[in-house]
């Protein structure tokens, strides 16, 4: 899923800056923004800041949301409905000028050359990336149930790689094992994820429990306060 989660990322940064593209548009003082638009029927000043709103709305979510199908979801409603008032538009025999970035409101003048063919093409990839996204996380279980059902159900368990952040999936019977971890390839020990881990300061020797996707981290001692790293016992040479 390492894509879907790098397609989100790109999709919030495009959608925040085509977000203050438009509040600078709308801020112009272009005289075809008081006229009204095609469909909405609004002066299209105030369609403009609507859009621009719901693309800021969309770039929060997906650069600060935890919730891979709401991001997802919502990516695929805006756009779904990019794709619908461009139809809207072509039907109402209108320019989209590059989804409301045109000659006559644009500033910085992004609808010419190289950047005004990516903006033309931003509302069907953000459309086709979301759709993809979505049937890969349908297809692979992540839609259908819980992961602690699944897991439960299957019988494998479930943790995290500390090093790069990587599920990785295993049975029982290999509790304790030491593993490259399949993405990183750094050694990877096998635990339950609601395993604490026990090790000691190296500086005052106070016992320290931390989880095991802890390992790594750099922490206040909880007994002399100096900052020490989380080590994983069993790695320890």
């Amino acid at each position: 899923m390492k894509w879907i989660r790098n397609f989100i990322s790109a999709a919030g940064v495009v959608l925040l800056v085509a977000a203050l593209v438009r509040f600078l548009i709308a801020a112009g003082s272009a005289e075809v923004l008081s006229l009204p638009e095609p469909l909405l029927s609004i002066p299209l000043r105030y369609a403009v800041l609507l859009v621009g709103g719901l693309e800021l709305a969309g770039a929060l979510i997906c650069l600060f949301g935890k919730r891979l199908g709401l991001q997802i979801g919502w990516l695929a409603w805006l756009g779904t409905n990019y794709i619908v008032f461009w139809a809207g538009l072509v039907w109402q025999q209108c320019s989209p000028q590059g989804s409301c970035i045109g000659g006559l409101t644009d500033p910085l003048r992004l609808y010419q050359g190289t950047a005004g063919y990516l903006l033309q093409f931003m509302p069907f990839g953000l459309a086709v990336g979301s759709y993809a996204a979505a049937a890969s996380l349908w297809f692979s279980g992540g839609a259908r149930q819980p992961e602690a059902e699944r897991d439960a159900k299957t019988g494998m368990i479930k943790m995290i790689c500390p090093a790069c952040g990587t599920h990785v999936q295993f049975a029982p019977s290999k509790l304790g094992q030491q593993i490259p971890c399949p993405n990183c390839r750094g050694a990877l020990v096998l635990r339950r994820p609601d395993e604490n881990l026990k090790t000691a300061c190296v500086l005052c020797g106070g016992h320290i429990e931390f989880p095991p996707h802890a390992i790594g981290r750099k922490i206040p001692c909880p007994h002399c306060a100096e900052k020490i790293t989380l080590l994983d016992p069993i790695g320890k040479p």
